[in-house]
Protein backbone atom coordinates (compact mmCIF):
# COMPACT_ATOMS: atom_id res chain seq x y z
CA UNK A 1 0.00 0.00 0.00
CA UNK A 2 2.45 2.73 1.08
CA UNK A 3 5.32 0.98 -0.74
CA UNK A 4 3.90 1.92 -4.14
CA UNK A 5 5.08 5.50 -3.55
CA UNK A 6 8.63 4.55 -2.62
CA UNK A 7 11.51 5.15 -5.03
CA UNK A 8 12.91 2.22 -7.00
CA UNK A 9 16.51 1.75 -5.84
CA UNK A 10 17.27 -0.58 -8.76
CA UNK A 11 17.15 2.38 -11.17
CA UNK A 12 19.91 4.32 -9.37
CA UNK A 13 23.47 4.03 -10.61
CA UNK A 14 25.55 2.05 -8.03
CA UNK A 15 28.21 4.81 -7.89
CA UNK A 16 25.67 7.44 -6.83
CA UNK A 17 25.81 6.68 -3.09
CA UNK A 18 24.33 10.03 -2.03
CA UNK A 19 21.10 9.34 -3.91
CA UNK A 20 20.96 5.79 -2.57
CA UNK A 21 21.42 7.07 1.00
CA UNK A 22 18.68 9.70 0.56
CA UNK A 23 16.27 7.13 -0.87
CA UNK A 24 17.03 4.65 1.91
CA UNK A 25 16.36 7.37 4.50
CA UNK A 26 13.05 8.18 2.79
CA UNK A 27 12.02 4.52 2.95
CA UNK A 28 12.99 4.35 6.64
CA UNK A 29 11.06 7.52 7.51
CA UNK A 30 7.92 6.27 5.73
CA UNK A 31 8.10 2.89 7.48
CA UNK A 32 8.47 4.55 10.88
CA UNK A 33 5.53 6.86 10.13
CA UNK A 34 3.32 3.88 9.27
CA UNK A 35 4.34 2.04 12.46
CA UNK A 36 3.55 5.14 14.55
CA UNK A 37 0.12 5.47 12.94
CA UNK A 38 -0.69 1.81 13.59
CA UNK A 39 0.44 2.11 17.21
CA UNK A 40 -1.64 5.28 17.73
CA UNK A 41 -4.82 3.63 16.45
CA UNK A 42 -4.26 0.57 18.65
CA UNK A 43 -3.59 2.74 21.71
CA UNK A 44 -6.68 4.90 21.20
CA UNK A 45 -8.87 1.82 20.74
CA UNK A 46 -7.58 0.10 23.88
CA UNK A 47 -7.94 3.27 25.98
CA UNK A 48 -11.54 3.76 24.83
CA UNK A 49 -12.49 0.21 25.85
CA UNK A 50 -11.12 0.73 29.39
CA UNK A 51 -13.01 4.01 29.80
CA UNK A 52 -15.60 4.66 32.52
CA UNK A 53 -17.11 7.92 33.70
CA UNK A 54 -19.79 9.31 36.03
CA UNK A 55 -21.75 12.53 35.86
CA UNK A 56 -25.02 13.99 34.66
CA UNK A 57 -26.86 12.79 31.57
CA UNK A 58 -29.23 15.02 29.63
CA UNK A 59 -31.74 14.47 26.83
CA UNK A 60 -31.28 15.91 23.35
CA UNK A 61 -32.66 15.53 19.84
CA UNK A 62 -32.44 17.38 16.59
CA UNK A 63 -31.12 17.65 13.02
CA UNK A 64 -27.84 16.15 11.90
CA UNK A 65 -25.31 14.52 14.17
CA UNK A 66 -21.57 15.23 14.09
CA UNK A 67 -20.91 12.01 12.16
CA UNK A 68 -23.42 13.02 9.46
CA UNK A 69 -26.33 10.79 10.45
CA UNK A 70 -29.83 12.15 10.87
CA UNK A 71 -30.76 12.26 14.56
CA UNK A 72 -33.62 9.93 15.52
CA UNK A 73 -35.45 10.58 18.79
CA UNK A 74 -36.39 6.88 18.90
CA UNK A 75 -32.85 5.61 18.38
CA UNK A 76 -30.48 4.34 21.04
CA UNK A 77 -27.72 6.84 20.34
CA UNK A 78 -25.81 9.45 22.30
CA UNK A 79 -23.46 12.39 22.17
CA UNK A 80 -20.13 12.29 23.99
CA UNK A 81 -17.30 14.83 23.92
CA UNK A 82 -14.39 12.45 23.34
CA UNK A 83 -15.35 8.83 22.65
CA UNK A 84 -14.96 7.74 19.02
CA UNK A 85 -18.07 7.48 16.85
CA UNK A 86 -19.45 3.95 16.88
CA UNK A 87 -18.45 3.31 20.51
CA UNK A 88 -21.03 1.26 22.43
CA UNK A 89 -21.59 2.63 25.94
CA UNK A 90 -23.51 1.11 28.84
CA UNK A 91 -25.31 3.99 30.58
CA UNK A 92 -26.66 3.26 34.08
CA UNK A 93 -29.06 5.55 35.94
CA UNK A 94 -27.65 5.83 39.49
CA UNK A 95 -31.11 6.59 40.97
CA UNK A 96 -32.84 3.40 39.85
CA UNK A 97 -30.09 1.07 38.54
CA UNK A 98 -31.63 0.77 35.06
CA UNK A 99 -29.21 0.55 32.12
CA UNK A 100 -29.23 0.99 28.36
CA UNK A 101 -26.62 0.44 25.64
CA UNK A 102 -26.21 3.38 23.26
CA UNK A 103 -23.96 4.10 20.29
CA UNK A 104 -21.99 7.36 20.16
CA UNK A 105 -22.80 9.22 16.94
CA UNK A 106 -22.57 12.87 18.00
CA UNK A 107 -20.47 15.35 19.99
CA UNK A 108 -21.59 17.00 23.23
CA UNK A 109 -22.84 17.81 25.77
CA UNK A 110 -21.19 21.18 26.08
CA UNK A 111 -22.51 22.04 29.54
CA UNK A 112 -20.21 21.74 32.57
CA UNK A 113 -20.88 18.62 34.66
CA UNK A 114 -22.74 16.75 31.93
CA UNK A 115 -21.04 13.65 30.54
CA UNK A 116 -23.47 12.37 27.92
CA UNK A 117 -26.53 13.44 25.92
CA UNK A 118 -29.06 10.67 25.28
CA UNK A 119 -31.88 10.50 22.78
CA UNK A 120 -35.38 10.66 24.31
CA UNK A 121 -35.83 6.90 23.75
CA UNK A 122 -32.58 6.03 25.54
CA UNK A 123 -33.46 8.36 28.42
CA UNK A 124 -36.91 6.74 28.76
CA UNK A 125 -35.29 3.31 28.78
CA UNK A 126 -33.41 4.20 31.97
CA UNK A 127 -36.28 6.14 33.52
CA UNK A 128 -35.64 9.85 33.19
CA UNK A 129 -36.72 12.75 31.01
CA UNK A 130 -34.56 15.75 31.98
CA UNK A 131 -31.31 15.24 33.86
CA UNK A 132 -30.07 12.20 35.78
CA UNK A 133 -26.88 11.04 37.50
CA UNK A 134 -25.36 8.22 35.46
CA UNK A 135 -22.29 6.05 35.13
CA UNK A 136 -20.81 5.13 31.77
CA UNK A 137 -18.87 2.03 30.79
CA UNK A 138 -17.48 1.46 27.30
CA UNK A 139 -18.42 -1.93 25.86
CA UNK A 140 -16.57 -1.73 22.55
CA UNK A 141 -16.96 -0.44 19.00
CA UNK A 142 -19.23 -1.20 16.04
Amino acid sequence: MFCAHLPDLTKVHPNNTETIQRMAMLILVRCVAVMIAIFAVATISSRAEAFSQSGIASVYSGGRTANGERAHAGGMTAAHKHLPFGTKVLVTNKHNGRSVVVRVNDRGPFVRGRVIDLTPAAARAIGFSGLAPVSLAVLGRD
